[in-house]
């Protein structure tokens, strides 16, 4: 379920941790599956579990506490928005209609085309740059504005 290279960075990820500590790397583990197949189905995550042999239970609280873990299918470009106070103030809810314009959906949902998934999310501690969005959890963008958008789903569209 998971390749190769990807196992080799979960045991990279485990060898960072004492003997009989592998479940210290379930984060590590976790962001490398969701990257490799773009969410944890209940099946990546039993393998997770397998994996590092520590009970499925163990992953799936991870997965399902922090947010930047995904339990359901998600599009290929996952747009997250900040939604908090100073992205707010900085114009995140203009952002968001156009956002939602542009791609016909709403926050929470997914293009039938499967390519783009709309969140909400949290203070990403960028807060200078308001607003900011995050693409798939990795790449941010910063002082977003209707060009901008425009320029990132032209990006993203190719």
């Amino acid at each position: 379920m998971i390749s190769p290279e990807g196992l080799k960075e979960i045991d990279l990820a485990v060898a960072k941790y004492p003997a009989g500590h592998q479940q210290s790397a379930v984060i590590a583990a976790l962001a490398i599956a969701q990257r490799e197949r773009g969410w944890l189905l209940p099946e990546l995550m039993q393998f997770v579990a397998d994996y590092l042999k520590i009970p499925a239970i163990a992953v799936q609280e991870v997965a399902t506490f922090y947010n930047m873990y995904e339990t359901k299918s998600v599009g290929k470009y996952k747009i997250t928005l900040c939604t908090n106070l100073p992205c707010e103030l900085g114009g995140a809810e203009e952002i968001a209609e156009y956002l939602k314009q542009k791609l016909g959906i709403d926050f929470g949902e997914t293009t039938p085309d499967g390519k783009f998934t709309l969140k909400e999310g949290e203070c990403f501690g960028a807060c200078g740059d308001a607003p900011v969005v995050l693409l798939n959890n990795h790449r941010m963008c910063s002082f977003m504005s209707r060009e901008k958008i425009d320029q990132l789903l032209e990006e993203l569209s190719k």
